[in-house]
């Protein structure tokens, strides 16, 4: 069957997924902010979980309608067939957001939605009674300017949970959006890549799961994977396909850190990712750091210096990594940060700069090519 799927994105890497999506051999997108909208069945549900680095989640879209009533988000709900979706005994749990909107109470919204849904269940499925003992099902009503989105979440948990970080050290960079710095650096798994402020290692890490074309998410479960309409043997056959794609490259990739703790969380994530032997892991300042190579990338997430008393200690960092990084010859470097005047304390303008948010916190990527 064919559904309109969505892959979420965080703000700015929507043209990043979209160019995920065409290299996975999907067309007719349309990209929006936050999103990307695209045709597949169930098939290519798996594949997208599995293979999109730089995806929030994947979602089926069911409907999308105008509602200024809670009785026009009451019928429209109704009209859909969840039921060529859900089975009779599926678990909803509904969450909801409303932006400039005249239907702006989300709890609301997301009550009256799950009433709407089960009364078409019931209907559907001649019942009296409606159990909530199966599957789980996530919907969500997305309203913005009176205009409903009902959507069903078939990742479950983030696709930036892999599996293989437990632990992290301070202000940690989503693995999402690391596998995006690395993609956006247009770095080649031939050329050394260097994170010499690693922290737990998720910039290497996602680098090497690149460079090795593994799966991001060959090590995780997702919530379809419950679901009756997705044949068990079709995540299998993926799966072993995903494992078969995973190729013998070389990599020269090194993390270094200053801090021994981070050092040897960063080793643990690197194992539990099974790319420990792609990965040389030092205890070691930046202002340490040198290279003979003539060429090489440098891709990385520094202090940003946000709590009281550590901005001038950032901007210090900053002075210091462009004395270093203006050593090396013949590399780029990648420097992604919340600091507004790193370009400034770096001492060099970059080629080009990007906006990007690490979470909520607004940032810039800047690109320094050689």
């Amino acid at each position: 069957m064919d559904y309109t799927l969505i892959a979420t994105a965080t703000f700015g890497l929507e043209s990043v997924v979209a160019k995920e999506l065409k290299n996975l051999g999907y067309d007719d997108l349309k990209v929006e902010n936050g999103k990307v909208t695209f045709s597949g069945d169930e098939m290519d549900i798996v594949t997208c979980n599995l293979w999109l680095r730089t995806a929030d989640r994947v979602l089926i879209k069911m409907a999308e309608f105008k509602a200024e009533s809670f009785e026009e988000l009451f019928q429209g709900t109704r009209s859909v067939d969840w039921a060529g979706l859900m089975p009779e005994d599926a678990f909803m749990h509904i969450t909801g957001k409303s932006v400039k909107s005249k239907l702006h109470s989300v709890p609301d919204c997301q009550s009256i939605v799950k009433k709407a849904v089960v009364e078409a269940m019931k209907s559907k499925y001649n019942l009296e009674k409606f159990e909530e003992t199966g599957a789980e099902y996530k919907i969500e009503v997305g309203i913005l300017k009176d205009i409903v989105t009902l959507t069903v979440d078939t990742s479950g948990e983030g696709l930036h949970k892999r599996g293989y970080r437990k632990n992290s050290g301070g202000a940690p960079i989503k693995e999402t959006l690391a596998a995006a710095l690395v993609l956006l650096s247009k770095w080649e798994p031939s050329i050394t890549l260097c994170d010499p402020m690693c922290g737990s290692g998720t910039i290497a890490i996602e680098a090497a799961l690149i460079g090795k074309n593994i799966a991001p998410g060959l090590n995780r479960r997702f919530v379809s994977e419950q679901w009756g309409i997705i044949p068990q043997d079709i995540w299998e056959d993926l799966r072993r396909y995903a494992k078969n794609s995973i190729n013998d490259n070389k990599l020269a990739i090194m993390a270094s850190d200053i801090d021994g703790w981070v050092i040897s969380t960063a080793r643990i994530n690197a194992k539990k990712a099974g790319v420990s032997d792609c990965i040389e892991f030092k205890k070691m300042p930046v202002q340490d750091f040198t290279s003979k190579k003539t060429c090489g990338f440098i891709i990385s997430n520094p202090p940003y210096g946000e709590r009281l008393g550590e901005l001038k200690e950032a901007e210090k960092l900053y002075e210091d990594i462009g004395s270093v990084f203006s050593k090396l010859k013949g590399w780029s470097y990648f420097i992604i940060t919340a600091h507004d005047g790193f370009e400034k304390h770096f001492g060099k303008k970059s080629n080009k700069n990007r906006k990007l948010y690490n979470g909520k916190l607004k940032c810039h990527y800047y690109q320094y090519y050689s």
